[in-house]
């Protein structure tokens, strides 16, 4: 789930990842300075229009970004072990698929403060983390961005001694809508209970941030994601809405969960997916309160020390960006992310019509689980003691601290100027294929898809009834945008 953290510092404790870090800095909890021609999104949007501009690469200000990676960010998925590792247990099929449906709604919660978007894993970008449970036990997780264009991040997570075992692929497509932005989850993950030969596969709802070239910018859940299992023949079809024109909330959910085969409703859901959320039994009429996220804590993964992760693990390969961004100090966050993502564009020229090869996943064999795309390149034999299937695991990639990796895996990760080659001038071609974007405006879209609307189009229109003036400097002006659950953030002209 998809859906920022303390300074880290080098040293040989494990960092732990944290939503709520992003609430530290001089501006506080609910203000974020930024600079004088960043004031707010659409002046840093029109700040780029330019005669004969490319519309398709106008990208939004580093300050709307989360301090941390997509794949980093994934891991809210399996924040709530009280949900996640009772599941297997549970001996009635019908219950434990209504577990399985608690522990799907559990993540949604989890984000940082305001509207922000994590940032966007170059090729072969790797995060591994670990969960330490109250029972001794752990879980593991291990990630690899395996396609850029179109963005693709593959994931796997395995709790042997619960036997659990999750493969994924998150393919998240961008889309300008005019005064919002959707960022279209595709993709799917495939949980196991590998005691049970069962498989529970999983789909995401779309995210939406309104209010992006003007009015309150809010965060939003919407449409329709399902988890199905074909073993046992249930389903849950769960409908995440949005607040309509004229009426409606923000934030809720509704859905059943259904016999697949006759369609027949076993379970009503309803709530909000922030705050309470309810299960009534269609059988008894009884209903319960199913999950509370206003008062859940999530356990976050947490992963080896900066100073002994490789050059292409997220955090520290992102580590001088998210230290800038949590500073406000958007000049230098912006510088670099640039550095990373010309790193990546020196890659994408030396390599040339070469495919790229991923080090950690493989392609989804044919079948119903084909729509993974990737699955993790490594044998865990369920069968074997969960010790077993641990060194399995850790042989995969280094996760625990103290591991290091190969002297061989360490030289094929190193990025170019790690390499003691120069980075290339920028240009249009050479940022085509970077893909350094933080929305897709109809770059990455079909023939088909083109013909029914351009993004570009979509932009121009937006704009054609605004006023291009700037808006009034100083501090007795701040810029206040809010997200879905009410939080502000105040953008300041950090010059005046």
């Amino acid at each position: 789930m998809v859906l920022g953290h303390s300074h880290r510092k080098s040293s040989t404790a494990s960092n732990r990842s944290s939503p709520e870090d992003t609430r530290d800095g001089e501006a506080g909890e609910d203000e974020t300075v930024v600079s004088s021609e960043q004031g707010n999104v659409l002046t840093h949007i029109i700040s780029q229009l330019r005669p004969g501009a490319d519309l398709s690469r106008v990208t939004l200000p580093t300050f709307i970004l989360e301090p941390r990676s997509m794949l980093e960010r994934i891991t809210n998925f399996m924040a709530h072990p009280e949900t996640l590792l009772p599941m297997p247990d549970i001996d009635d099929p019908i219950q434990r698929f209504v577990a399985v449906t608690k522990f799907y709604l559990s993540g949604w919660h989890i984000k940082p403060p305001g509207v922000k978007k994590p940032l966007n894993p170059i090729l072969g970008e790797t995060f591994t983390g670990y969960w330490d449970y109250p029972d001794g036990t752990r879980g593991y997780y291990i990630s690899e961005q395996t396609s850029h264009h179109p963005p693709k991040s593959s994931y796997f997570f395995m709790a042997p001694e619960h036997h659990i075992r999750i493969d994924g692929t998150l393919k998240p497509r961008s889309k300008f809508l005019g005064n919002s932005v959707g960022s279209f989850m595709e993709g799917i993950a495939v949980m196991r209970f590998l005691t049970r030969n069962e498989r529970y596969f999983i789909t995401q709802p779309n995210m939406y941030a309104r209010g992006i070239l003007f009015g309150k910018m809010k965060y939003e859940l919407g449409d329709h994601a399902v988890v199905r299992c074909p073993e046992s023949g249930l389903e849950a079809d769960v409908e995440f809405k949005v607040k309509g024109w004229m009426g409606g909330t923000y934030n809720a959910i509704a859905g059943y969960i259904n016999e697949t085969a006759t369609g027949k409703h076993l379970f009503e859901l309803s709530g909000f997916w922030h705050d309470k959320m309810y299960i009534k039994d269609l059988a008894t009429g009884k209903k319960e309160l199913f999950f509370d996220a206003s008062t859940a804590k999530p356990t976050l993964p947490k992963s080896r020390p900066i100073s002994e992760q490789g050059p292409r693990e997220s955090q520290r390969l992102w580590q001088p960006t998210t230290l800038a961004i949590k500073k406000a100090d958007q000049k230098t966050a912006t510088d670099e992310k640039t550095r990373v993502e010309d790193e990546q564009r020196r890659e994408a020229a030396e390599r040339g019509e070469e495919p790229w090869k991923s080090k950690l996943f493989k392609p989804a064999p044919a079948g119903d689980e084909e729509q993974l795309d990737w699955i993790i390149d490594a044998e865990v034999d369920p069968t074997l003691p969960p010790d077993e299937q641990v060194k399995q695991i850790l042989a995969i990639a280094p996760v625990l601290p103290g591991q290091q990796a190969s002297q061989d895996f360490q030289e094929e990760m190193k990025l170019p100027s790690q390499q003691g080659k120069p980075l290339p001038p920028q240009s249009s071609e050479s940022q085509q294929a970077a893909g350094g974007d933080l929305i897709d405006f109809g770059q990455n879209e079909s023939t088909a898809d083109k013909q029914q609307g351009s993004g570009s189009k979509d932009l121009a229109a937006g704009m054609g009834s605004m006023s291009m003036k700037d808006p009034p400097k100083g501090r007795g002006n701040p810029v206040r945008r809010s997200d879905s659950m009410g939080s502000e953030e105040t953008f300041i002209d950090a010059e005046s």
